[in-house]
């Protein structure tokens, strides 16, 4: 075992010594959270505008600060870009996440000095925590590989703009640093086919220990990665124990990723957003991610059935109940507030804080009041996938309001890693499998 190694087992148990504190004391900790946040947001315009003063009560909050999503704040975020400072948080941004949004196009997400670790020690926390509950850290002293977006920053008013992915490249830590790949350059590929490929050169001889990205470009590279050595990620990797993900749910990708590496490797899942760092997978055990409950989030919740409304319950931490579905709302130290992050959750366990991500809000799908939710329709696909035995490497689905003949109907979009093979009874059990999950499907069929 290295020095790395070692010394990362004495630091894991610091850290998740804190965390398990923190969230032992989940509400005690987000009041102080919040307290900050007004503390910062009453010296900007932001705040003068909604009357913020660093006392103000949450009963009064919720009247002050409306629930909006990226075009409630573009005026503002617009006002920075032209290097207005002071405007939804002190100074000025130290980067913007440029992303983009199925209603707002390219959206520019302010990172502070302050959020900046939100970002960056929430990943290494989870590795942490991995380390602390399993004793594994072999992984740390061999060849790491971030698959993400280009590191390369465009300037806005002189505030360094990209990816999240790439800008969370330059804050990787020396010693990690070292062990890092694929190369810079080749990170700056901004062709993914090309960077692939050239990743694919770079690390086909390398002892990689980690692998760390969304599930659907692991996939990619492991196909190439085959077609040109021949052998699967496991066999070419020796070495390779942990694969770190987030993005999406990999649960559809699950089997095909597991035949691509030719055995079962431990998995870290990851919940970030250029909004924030919300959770990670804090066991290899316990069901769900751990609510990062201590860096510079305050969060409420809103039953999913109420979104919408001008009268929704909006509640805090320390009210949130098990299994409800809620739409989940940010209150940042990068100056978001009341802020629509658009994904649904729901908590499975409240000691300590973890939760399941069951989808997004406007891809609902209830254009005949069904209210079938991403959870839903993946738990009913996936489990006729087990039941026939077959694969898929996507699908999506969405309501056929206007057919040329007949009702109204779900059209399913698939592409198969594996085919079943009777399809038509494979549709049926998906059908049969939403009815089951869904009383309001069932109903409207």
């Amino acid at each position: 075992m290295g020095i790395k190694a070692s010394l990362s087992k004495p630091f894991a148990a610091v850290i998740a010594a804190k965390i398990r504190k923190d969230s032992a004391n989940a509400a005690s900790t987000q009041e102080k959270v919040f307290k900050k946040l007004l503390k910062g947001l009453s010296k900007t315009l932001f705040g003068k505008d909604h009357q913020i003063t660093e006392n103000l009560s949450y009963e009064n909050w919720k009247k002050q600060i409306p629930i909006r999503d990226y075009e409630g704040l573009r005026s503002y975020i617009d006002q920075i870009k032209e290097g207005k400072k002071d405007i939804l948080w002190p100074g000025l941004p130290i980067y913007f996440s440029k992303t983009s949004g199925t209603t707002s196009g390219v959206k520019y997400i302010p990172i502070t000095k302050d959020s900046i670790g939100n970002h960056i020690n929430s990943a290494r926390n989870a590795l942490l925590m991995y380390i602390h509950e399993t004793g594994k850290s072999v992984f740390v002293d061999k060849n790491l590989i971030f698959l993400s977006g280009s590191p390369e920053l465009e300037s806005i008013s002189g505030i360094p703009t990209g990816r999240l992915s790439g800008i969370a490249n330059h804050h990787v830590p020396g010693y990690l640093r070292r062990n890092q790949l694929p190369s810079y350059t080749t990170n700056c590929i901004e062709d993914w086919e090309k960077k692939v490929d050239a990743i694919v050169d770079e690390t086909m001889h390398a002892d990689m220990s980690l692998i760390s990205g969304i599930p659907p470009w692991v996939q990619m590279y492991f196909d190439k990665l085959e077609e040109k050595s021949g052998k699967k990620a496991g066999e070419l990797f020796p070495n390779f124990s942990l694969f770190v993900y987030g993005g999406v749910n990999f649960e559809p990708y699950r089997a095909k990723i597991e035949r691509s590496i030719g055995r079962r490797v431990d998995s870290v899942e990851l919940y970030p957003a250029s909004e924030g760092f919300i959770a990670f997978q804090d066991s290899q055990k316990e069901e769900g991610l751990l609510l990062i409950i201590n860096s510079g989030i305050f969060y409420e919740f809103i039953p999913v059935n109420e979104y919408g409304r001008e009268d929704a319950t909006r509640v805090g931490l320390k009210d949130v109940e098990l299994g409800v579905n809620y739409a989940i709302i940010l209150n940042t130290n990068a100056g978001l507030f009341g802020y629509s992050i658009g994904d649904t959750v729901k908590f499975v366990s409240l000691k300590p804080h973890r939760l399941l991500v069951t989808g997004r809000i406007k891809h609902y799908i209830s254009a005949f009041g069904e209210h079938v939710i991403g959870e839903e329709v993946e738990k009913a696909f996936l489990k006729a996938c087990d039941e026939f035995g077959a694969e898929a490497a996507e699908f999506t689905v969405a309501p056929q309001v206007s057919p040329e003949a007949g009702l109204p109907y779900h059209e399913w979009f698939v592409e198969f890693a594996k085919e079943p093979k009777d399809k038509e009874a494979f549709r049926l059990a998906v059908d049969s499998n939403l009815q089951e999950l869904n009383i309001y499907y069932k109903d409207l069929i």
